[in-house]
């Protein structure tokens, strides 16, 4: 008898050891099929060593962003500023080690508040677009803005390749960047277009089409929200052809301040490299651009 309670103890003991392995692996698991359906975007080249620089200099780094564009910014129920810039901006301060502060300010004003010295910094979702470039500089990007194909989820699409997508009617915004792309490298498609991105998502959801190229940051928002009501899917992509959709996003500010920039970059860098990004890419974007 003493025998048989041993041996089911030792049982009972394996079974619970089976058992947190199993669900250790499942974790583990659903963990990489989260990181592989959603893409973490890098834009630094591994090779590419950069040193510590001196922030002896650099005493506060002041930053201005938007609090009215979700969920890259915005104000919480207690008023606290939060979102994806301004998570992003305590992440580089902390990885400096130098003390910051980020106040909102209206969108169409930073740039000027920039060029005045009234901040250092801008993390607010600016494209660094020529005429931008010519009032301030930028950092190397946080994001990019890629284009995507959505399709109704129930289409079974194995890619998004011209040949496959030859002869198949897909929606889009008239007269945009996505339309030029599709003209210029999809020549056999048919295009129907439509006034703005409200009235593309509305024609995929009721399937009128079953195809939209588009903005892939406004298709993500969508497609995580109830408005979408799971009718959709990224499919292929992501299209960065920066002659079409722009060369991202970067932190402004001052054309003069090259410690400032120099001290940004490696920490965009570093927080990469931490996995710092991609936990905050991941928390604000669980259906992700890329």
């Amino acid at each position: 008898m003493a025998e048989f309670k041993s041996k089911s103890a030792s049982l009972a003991i394996a079974k619970k050891w089976a058992l947190q392995l199993c669900a250790a692996a499942m974790a583990l698991c659903a963990a990489s099929f989260a990181m592989a359906q959603n893409a973490i975007p890098n834009f630094h080249d591994p090779q590419h060593r950069l040193d510590r620089p001196d922030t002896a200099s650099i005493r506060v780094i002041r930053f201005l962003t938007e609090d009215d564009y979700p969920p890259f910014g915005f104000v919480m129920p207690d008023g606290s500023l939060s979102g994806f810039n301004v998570d992003l901006a305590r992440a580089l301060c902390e990885e400096l080690h130098v003390q910051c502060t980020i106040q909102p300010r209206r969108w169409d004003t930073i740039l000027n508040a920039i060029e005045q010295g009234r901040a250092d910094a801008a993390v607010a979702s600016i494209a660094m677009s020529k005429a931008n470039r010519a009032r301030v500089d930028f950092t190397a990007p946080y994001y990019k803005t890629p284009a995507r194909f959505v399709s109704r989820a129930s289409i079974v699409l194995g890619d998004t390749h011209p040949q496959t997508l030859a002869g198949k009617t897909v929606g889009v915004v008239a007269r945009s960047a996505h339309e030029a792309y599709l003209r210029a490298f999809f020549p056999h498609l048919t295009i129907r277009a439509y006034d703005n991105a409200l009235a593309l998502r509305s024609a995929l959801k009721r399937n009128e089409i079953e195809i939209a190229f588009g903005d892939g940051v406004s298709f993500a928002l969508w497609l995580n929200g109830a408005d979408a009501g799971g009718c959709c899917a990224f499919r292929g992509g992501p299209y960065t052809e920066s002659r079409f959709f722009g060369e991202g996003v970067g932190i402004a500010l001052r054309k003069d301040d090259g410690a400032l920039k120099r001290a940004l970059d490696y920490a965009l860098k570093r927080v990469t490299e931490r996995g710092v990004y991609a936990d905050l890419y991941l928390k604000y974007f669980p259906v992700g651009f890329y």
